[in-house]
């Protein structure tokens, strides 16, 4: 794979910066450290650098030779609650956090590709590097916009990527229009009646209502929605009770819904509260329901996703690039900055086959050159004006 040249000479210290990053992994708009370390380095480069953008956002300007387009590329920071069980020299050092989502490694490419582009300036136009907190359903994209992103760092397209673990090094995948899944999470109160547990009758037992109403809401899709439409619905958390001797009054249901089609997503929210609302009748209690709209469905722009392939043959070969023939059903918050700035999003695979968000997950070190370059060609080839 023709990686560049120079990129290639920075690898150990790609590795070094994504391993750092890996042993201190942080939540969603709690990046201090990383965002700190990025604005440092773009700092020391000699880019331009904004800091507080979307709370831990960063956005670093680089403006090359001549006229021509602006053009952002996307990484995001934040790492996820997850106990890291890999065994790796450099594990996460913070209880309870991981990077098992490679967001260590999407913002150590992007870096190394802000570097080669700051010491060459072999392009036309502004680079726009953004590098985005909070991508796990915390809002992070929402929080730069409604920091102005755009306004203050107008963009005429841009483009992001994700690690694929899927044993194909360099294979890069774009799927043109709806890509990614919208998501809501939700969450379900069933407010019941506690009583001592050797006396269940004194009680209206909320864990009985919530392990009932799990199995209404898995016919949501089945019995609600077309069979070709992709709709996910998955209860993920049931948390109740702290006594092996007492029915608790309340239990909460948690977990997401995945959709592409929002008037199929606004049908669901509507059965999900009126089965709630009639169990909560049926049994002469409350059931609270919290609905939270967190991802836009992802659209890429059918252009600029040919673009991003052609551009990413010349790194890793045309025979590794392929348009993606199935959406998927996992989300991505770069939706919310594609509804404002056309651009594409691609995944790059690696190493590794365990999937993203496991305790185990294992990142092939070999993409950061790749993905940096990538990058940086996306700069070089789509500022300038033609």
């Amino acid at each position: 794979m023709p990686v560049i040249d120079k990129i290639a000479s920075y690898t150990d210290e790609l590795v070094a910066i994504r391993r750092d990053f890996h042993e201190h992994p942080e939540l969603g708009l709690e990046e201090t450290r990383t965002s700190g370390i990025v604005a440092d380095l773009l700092r020391q480069w000699g880019i331009e650098t904004h800091t507080g953008i979307g709370v831990t956002g960063v956005v670093g300007v680089l403006k090359g030779e001549g006229a021509g387009r602006t053009v952002g590329l996307r990484a995001d920071m934040d790492a996820l609650p997850i106990e890291e069980k890999t065994n790796l020299p450099f594990a996460s050092k913070t209880p309870g956090v991981m990077h098992a989502c490679g967001h260590d490694a999407h913002t150590t490419m992007l870096l190394g590709a802000a570097r080669y582009l700051a010491e060459t300036r072999d392009f036309a136009g502004t680079a726009v590097f953004i590098f985005q907190p909070a991508e796990e359903g915390l809002g992070g994209a929402r929080a730069m916009l409604a920091d102005d992103l755009f306004t203050r760092f107008p963009c005429d397209e841009i483009y992001g990527m994700h690690n694929n673990p899927n044993g194909a090094p360099g294979a890069v995948g774009v799927k043109p229009g709806e890509a990614m899944a919208g998501a809501d999470f939700f969450d379900i109160t069933v407010r019941a009646s506690g009583s001592h547990a050797a006396m269940p009758h004194q009680s209206i037992d909320p864990i009985v209502i919530a392990t009932s109403l799990v199995q209404q809401l898995q016919t949501l899709v089945s019995r609600n929605t077309p069979p070709t439409e992709p709709v996910v619905f998955s209860v993920t958390q049931i948390h109740a009770g702290s006594a092996y001797n007492v029915i608790p009054s309340d239990c909460v249901l948690s977990g997401t819904m995945r959709f592409f089609d929002p008037q199929l997503a606004d049908t669901l929210r509507s059965r999900i509260r009126d089965l709630c609302a009639g169990m909560a009748k049926a049994y002469g209690i409350e059931i609270d329901v919290e609905l939270r709209e967190i991802f836009d469905v992802l659209v890429n722009d059918a252009e600029l996703s040919q673009r991003l392939l052609d551009i990413a043959s010349e790194v890793v070969g045309a025979d590794n690039v392929s348009e993606t023939p199935q959406v998927r059903t996992g989300s991505e918050d770069f939706a919310d900055m594609l509804r404002v700035v056309p651009g594409a999003y691609c995944t790059v695979g690696h190493e590794g086959t365990l999937p993203l968000h496991n305790d185990g997950f294992f990142l092939g070190e070999e993409i950061l050159p790749v993905g940096a370059s990538i990058y940086a060609r996306l700069i070089e080839r789509r500022t300038r004006l033609s």
